[in-house]
């Protein structure tokens, strides 16, 4: 089988566009050199490597394993270019990062104080939920992400840099709101605000309160920690939350967290990769950076 990296680079922008047609725009190109290029390659494997459904372009199965190939290969070549930049003696690389969105409560911070240390590197970063921070390891598009404990069975490595505890917060006029040492009992039956099934809070939180022998009753669901907070701010119900998220609502006593016995629950933030990693400079340097300084640079707020 004989692969081009163009042809490689014309797969990756038909699966992302699922079109012909806007697959050639991304590229620069037309439509039918883009479909002759396919038509090539497709010979040359025999194997189909897209199929219609509807009005989109998808991946057949073949078209799905070449597609990771296509992946790895990129990523191959770019930490390639930063070695060899790194040879030459040159500063600057690019550092993909992906993040939990509620790390950009802190990041920015780590991002800036590396930034000052290292002012010619250029930072790509982006925040997604879990599922997207396991499909950006897979897919190789970030160097590595910055999430809660990493699950087990996808070949991550998962190093703790520093403390995430949950807290449980209310709006000021909850009846538990000035109340010191509230027994957990007490949260049996109140109302909670919590994020979606999968997300790493609520299942800390479930599986925390079944550990007590106690049910979490998820009164609303929610994907965002805002959507969160202002929901707790209209007074729906209580919400569990990471600690680094409250400093504006509790300065602006927008919000208070509760006194509640065996809380917080204590997780970490973790710097996660794929086994077998190659780091180029820029990564390793960013990794070292944040499991050395992240404690000293971020601050809870004051509870």
């Amino acid at each position: 089988m004989r692969v081009s990296l163009k042809q490689l680079k014309i797969i990756e922008a038909i699966a992302q566009a699922h079109s012909f047609s806007r697959a050639a725009k991304l590229l620069h190109m037309t439509q039918p050199a883009i479909s002759m290029q396919v038509k090539q390659l497709e010979a040359s494997i025999e194997l189909a490597l897209f199929e219609r459904q509807g009005k989109l372009m998808v991946l057949t199965e073949a078209g799905v394993e070449l597609l990771h190939c296509a992946q790895q290969v990129h990523e191959q070549i770019r930490q390639t270019e930063q070695i060899m930049a790194a040879m030459r003696g040159i500063q600057h690389g690019r550092l993909h990062l992906t993040m939990a969105a509620t790390a950009n409560y802190f990041a920015p911070q780590l991002i800036a104080a590396f930034h000052r240390q290292y002012p010619q590197v250029d930072i790509q970063l982006s925040a997604t939920n879990r599922q997207g921070l396991l499909g950006a390891l897979d897919a190789h598009s970030a160097d590595m992400v910055i999430m809660g404990a990493p699950p087990e069975g996808h070949q991550l490595l998962g190093k703790p840099f520093m403390a995430n505890p949950l807290v449980v917060i209310a709006h000021p006029s909850h009846p538990f709101a000035y109340r010191q040492h509230i027994p957990l009992q007490e949260l049996g039956d109140s109302r909670f605000i919590v994020r979606e099934s999968g997300s790493g809070t609520r299942r800390a939180a479930e599986f925390f309160f079944a550990e007590h022998g106690l049910h979490l009753h998820a009164g609303v669901e929610m994907n965002r920690v805002e959507a969160i907070k202002q929901a707790v701010m209209a007074e729906l119900g209580l919400g569990i939350v990471s600690a680094h998220t409250l400093e504006m609502e509790l300065k602006l006593k927008r919000l208070v967290v509760l006194n509640i016995e065996a809380f917080p629950i204590v997780r970490h933030w973790y710097i996660v990769h794929k086994e077998g990693k190659r780091f180029t400079p820029v990564a390793q340097a960013f990794c070292q950076f944040v499991l050395d300084h992240a404690e000293s640079l971020i601050h809870l707020p004051k509870l």
